[in-house]
């Protein structure tokens, strides 16, 4: 399972907006030089993420949760965006390969192949948005903030 600690922003009637982005820690290590993670965060303009998820019980602006993603439909999803285009710029260039097309064309087509497969992995991804296997879950809950209210005797 795949964790991630969120905010919620906001909780109406079972939905909970969750706001998430890049661990603190990241960037503070020795590795961040050779770390994907880091420049890839670096890159971006923005590494905060929103989220929706069904949660029943009422939360509190400022609380935390854990989210969850099982591993297996990460990896299904990243197969998809990233084989599917592929797949199809290759198919489709060996087909206009075999077919005696002059290079331009074999070009061509083959990226027409890979928009072709660009949009049957939207096609799918699309049937796959409904299936509880690709929704992510509340693992855990924080406190709300101010709940919890430590006293020093000086």
């Amino acid at each position: 399972m795949i964790k991630e600690w969120a905010t919620v922003i906001r909780w109406h009637q079972g939905r909970a907006l969750l706001r998430y982005g890049a661990s603190s820690g990241c960037g503070s290590c020795s590795a961040r030089g050779a770390c994907g993670s880091y420049a890839l965060s670096k890159i971006g303009p923005n590494t905060e993420h929103q989220l929706e998820v069904e949660i029943e019980q009422p939360l509190v602006v400022g609380q935390k949760v854990e989210v969850g993603i099982p591993e297996g439909s990460l990896l299904r999803s990243a197969m998809l965006v990233y084989l599917t285009p592929l797949i199809g710029l290759f198919l489709v260039a060996v087909l206009a390969q075999l077919a005696g097309f002059e290079q331009v064309w074999i070009a061509t087509s083959g990226i027409a192949g890979g928009f072709l497969g660009f949009f049957l992995a939207h096609k799918i991804a699309s049937y796959w948005r409904d299936e509880s296997a690709f929704q992510p879950v509340i693992l855990q809950i924080g406190l709300p903030p101010g709940e919890l209210s430590v006293q020093v005797d000086c």
